[in-house]
């Protein structure tokens, strides 16, 4: 937990986190749209398997493979632990090639009365995909959430260069 919480805060700063569209004391939005070569199942295939483009820095125990998401209704985006395991998130909205919506509070937001909306919308475009990744925050956090909206928009900025290789490169 600890790791996370360091990793959050040390993109606080990171200029590539710039997608915050919305942001108040209450909550914030960030927004993410890249396009990706790959059609859109294969996206949607590629971000039901979290451990072949999620970043190990920004897990809770630095290993990705670790990490798995059950792309249905119910399902879970989970984390194995050496004694149990977390639940980063549920999937409240699955339909395959199309949309992929999780409400979860990931890393440290999991600390606080904060409810997280994270919906993958993926559209034909050409011969690829484009995707646009909005995380929605609601609550109340210790820290408050306007606070934390740079470095949680950082950590999940992170991992889209990853997510568009493995879809295009089929790792």
């Amino acid at each position: 937990m600890r790791k996370v919480i360091v990793a959050v805060a040390l993109l606080a700063g990171w200029p590539a986190a710039s997608e915050v569209t919305k942001s108040e004391p209450g909550g914030f939005v960030s927004t993410h749209k890249l396009v990706i070569a790959a059609p859109p199942e294969k996206v949607w295939d590629t971000i039901a398997r979290p451990s072949a483009w999620w970043s190990k820095d920004h897990s809770y125990t630095g290993n990705a493979a670790n990490l798995s998401i059950d792309p249905r209704p119910g399902g879970c985006w989970c984390e194995k632990l050496a004694g149990g395991a977390i639940e980063h998130a549920r999937v409240i909205y699955a339909d395959r090639g199309k949309v992929l919506r999780f409400d979860g509070a990931f890393g440290p937001l999991q600390s606080g009365a904060v409810t997280g909306t994270l919906t993958f919308a993926l559209k034909p475009e050409g011969q690829g995909t484009a995707v646009t990744v909005t995380y929605v925050v609601g609550g109340y956090h210790p820290d408050g959430l306007a606070g934390v909206a740079q470095a949680v928009d950082g950590v999940f900025a992170a991992q889209w260069p990853a997510l568009k290789k493995a879809a295009e490169q089929g790792a």
